[in-house]
């Protein structure tokens, strides 16, 4: 197992130019500057709550809109996180976590499987919480899995207030990640029957 867990991502196209630092066995500290600030809120509250340290600065096109900001940085997060666990041996594998939000609660469960599989069931109400377009809850996250290749399941399982909402799915993902990352004394070379991840 590697003793520096992190990695760093940059990645320039011409809608957004991304530079994106992860380690995973941080202190939760956060340096977001997306352009949006609903998702500088969220991805704080990622990295608080799965204790990775965070650094992200994105220079993107809003003028058009918040898609490719948004869809690209969880594009680079994925491979951060792929990078940083490495051949993820040692690791539990496995992650859940319920976080309650108000009135809102959220339930995400991750496998570092190596095959990407994102479903989300949450039923939003507003367009927008912010200049944040709350369609691209699904987008970001979809990107995140692909790119991380993990099997994410995430359930909005209440909410009466989509801001409330939001905030409890990214938290609850933080955290299901922190533990399937989290290194185990019992976990003898790759979790998998298969022998590889």
């Amino acid at each position: 197992m590697s003793e520096q867990r992190q990695s760093r991502i940059e990645r320039k196209t011409t809608e957004t130019a991304i530079e994106l630092e992860l380690n995973l066995d941080g202190d939760g500290n956060a340096e977001v500057a997306t352009g949006i600030g609903f998702f500088d809120h969220m991805l704080t509250a990622f990295a608080r709550h799965s204790l990775f340290d965070l650094a992200l600065r994105c220079d993107g096109d809003l003028d058009v809109d918040a898609h490719h900001t948004v869809e690209d940085i969880g594009i680079c997060l994925g491979m951060a996180l792929a990078e940083a666990v490495g051949d993820k041996s040692g690791l539990e594998r496995f992650g859940h976590s319920y976080v309650p939000m108000d009135e809102a609660l959220a339930r995400s469960v991750v496998d570092l499987s190596g095959r990407s599989f994102l479903v989300l069931n949450a039923a939003f109400v507003d367009e927008t919480v912010g200049e944040f377009p709350v369609a691209m809850v699904q987008e970001f996250l979809r990107s995140v899995t692909d790119h991380a290749r993990i099997n994410l399941h995430v359930d909005l399982l209440r909410s009466g207030n989509d801001h409330h909402g939001i905030e409890a799915i990214y938290k609850s993902v933080g955290r299901a990640l922190s533990e399937a990352v989290r290194r185990s004394d019992r976990v003898t070379g790759i979790p998998s029957t298969k022998g590889s991840l």
